[in-house]
């Protein structure tokens, strides 16, 4: 028979791992969304990321806790193979060690949380221009990359470990006085031999419209990254949920969405080989229209579709329609009108912020309203380019 004193130590126990389970809960609750295509899983993913293990200031666990928060879906921690700065306080013979660190505690934390974690083993090639600093995801042993007195050799090693292998800031201004992405003949050598798949168009805080021109033209995989060295929080100035000055455009980390099979390493890895990604960041959408068209046609969903009540209208039935449109994505999306139809209560570019609800008045002139065609000013297919697409009226 169960003595009282049992009996409340169980309560006791039990209440408590209850409220660190909702704490846990709590603790991770600030994350983007953006829906899955027809064929594919959006995965959100952040490959360029750094610690202490190199130049970082953080150590290896606050990384995930941040992807954890941020919900993403896999990251790479890409410290400097060749720059220790730290290695008197963190030595580092093992340049494995610090994927190691991350993937021990993200399977701790993918117990507590409803969307699991992914860690990729990467790297950091940290060399001058040329080639400029280069990234390798999907690592087998990252030691074997570092030759210190080659630029070409760790490319090569990556490559024959099957990496993923992109190109970091190309036009970063240490290393590029002017801010404009440029190939060399290194970089051109490294396509021709398919050594090189992709390049990030946004790092940390910037954007380049010259590497995306790259991308397009040299079919590399078009990247996004943090590159973040400090926290997530300060640098992108990420707002808490109760401090948030305009909680319809918050602050976030640069993402790459791959646009996977299923969620798991050897399909992402797949999608990044086949160019299947778009960048969000600071109310951008970047990437092929292929991808991006059907995505942001995911993102705005029209819900509801009304006769406006006009009392005082003199001629039969208006010919005025409601219709709201939901964004059920974290971006924002700036449309041009582009139909034949014009609105009554906004002009021909309107926004819609994030998780909200906009309703627009829509003269119809008495035809059939099927579709509302719109330029999307903020999703970026090519320099000065923007996608198009058609929202079906139901």
């Amino acid at each position: 028979m169960i003595k009282i004193k049992e009996v409340f130590l169980l309560i006791i126990f039990f209440l408590f791992n209850i409220t660190l389970y909702a704490q846990t809960k709590k603790k991770y609750e600030r994350k983007l969304f953006f829906p899955d295509l027809d064929n594919y899983k959006t995965l959100l993913t952040d490959f360029h990321q750094h610690t202490v293990f190199s130049d970082g200031l953080v150590w290896p666990t606050i990384r995930v806790e941040e992807a954890v928060k941020d919900g993403l879906d896999a990251i790479s921690l890409t410290d400097h193979l060749e720059y220790q700065p730290f290695s008197k306080d963190v030595p580092n013979p093992d340049r494995n060690r610090v994927y190691i660190v991350a993937k021990d505690f993200t399977d701790r934390i993918n117990k507590t949380v409803d969307k699991k974690l992914i860690i990729i083993n990467g790297q950091e090639i940290t060399r001058s221009m040329p080639p400029g600093h280069i990234n390798a995801i999907f690592l087998d042993d990252a030691n074997k990359l570092l030759h210190p007195d080659d630029s070409l050799k760790g490319i090569e090693e990556a490559n024959k470990q099957n990496a993923f292998v992109f190109w970091n800031h190309p036009g970063w201004p240490a290393q590029r006085s002017d801010g404009i992405a440029k190939l060399d003949d290194f970089h051109r050598y490294l396509i021709d031999k398919n050594l090189l798949h992709g390049i990030e168009v946004v790092n940390e805080l910037y954007y380049s419209e010259e590497a995306l021109d790259i991308a397009l033209k040299h079919n590399l995989t078009i990247m996004g990254t943090s590159d973040i060295h400090g926290l997530i929080d300060w640098l992108f100035k990420v707002p808490d949920d109760n401090e948030s000055e305009n909680k319809n455009l918050p602050g976030h980390r640069p993402i790459t969405m791959v646009f996977a099979k299923s969620k798991d390493k050897k399909s992402i890895k797949e999608a990044l080989f086949e160019g299947r990604t778009a960048v969000f960041y600071n109310e951008m959408l970047i990437g092929k229209e292929e991808y991006l068209k059907p995505l942001i046609e995911k993102c705005l969903v029209i819900n509801n579709v009304n006769n406006l009540n006009l009392s005082y209208s003199e001629d039969g039935e208006s010919s005025i329609k409601k219709i709201e449109i939901e964004n059920i994505s974290d971006a924002p999306f700036f449309l041009k009108n582009l139909s034949d139809f014009t609105f009554e209560t906004n002009s021909d570019i309107i926004t819609i912020y994030p998780n909200s609800k906009h309703t627009i008045a829509v003269r119809t002139k008495g035809n059939s309203l099927n579709e509302l065609k719109f330029e999307v000013l903020n999703g970026i297919i090519a320099p000065k380019k923007y996608t198009k697409i058609s929202l079906i009226v139901k």
